[in-house]
């Protein structure tokens, strides 16, 4: 499984942690960090945009992707026709959002999670699958948003 991540540079230590983690998980081939290569000041808009498009294009089958709160990144994440991102803050939410809304793009804020609820919550999300069932029709619902609005 290859893991988009990226960040901005409120998000980027948090970021630099957590690619350090997928890497020694997964495999150094299996994380692809998007950027940015340090925490100079950029705009979370264009990463998350990158880091969307990378998940909705097929280079990797899911993305991390962290900013100072975690809203801008989701936000404009999903922007992206495809893109099913989600702000989560601990485990539990990021192992609902696979579980029963198919995202595809866990959302952190460095400043509202620590190191260690991060990667735990970046484990849940890895971990979890899509149980389908009556959460597939609600997806199909957000997908034809996505096709309503191009």
């Amino acid at each position: 499984m290859r893991i988009a991540v990226a960040s901005d540079h409120a998000g980027f230590d948090l970021k630099q942690v957590i690619v350090a983690h997928l890497r020694a998980r997964l495999g150094e081939s299996q994380v692809l960090d998007l950027g940015p290569p340090d925490a100079g000041r950029v705009d979370y808009p264009e990463y998350a945009a990158r880091l969307a498009r990378a998940v909705v294009g097929g280079q990797a089958e899911l993305g991390v992707v962290v900013c100072g709160s975690g809203i801008g990144v989701s936000i404009a994440a999903n922007k992206v026709p495809g893109a099913r991102a989600a702000l989560c803050h601990d485990d539990y939410t990021a192992r609902m959002a696979r579980a029963h809304n198919d995202a595809q793009i866990l959302c952190l804020g460095s400043r509202v999670v620590g190191e260690s609820v991060a990667l735990s919550a970046v484990d849940a999300f890895l971990s979890a699958s899509f149980e389908g069932g009556r959460h597939a029709d609600r997806v199909a619902l957000i997908s034809a948003l996505d096709r309503e609005a191009r």
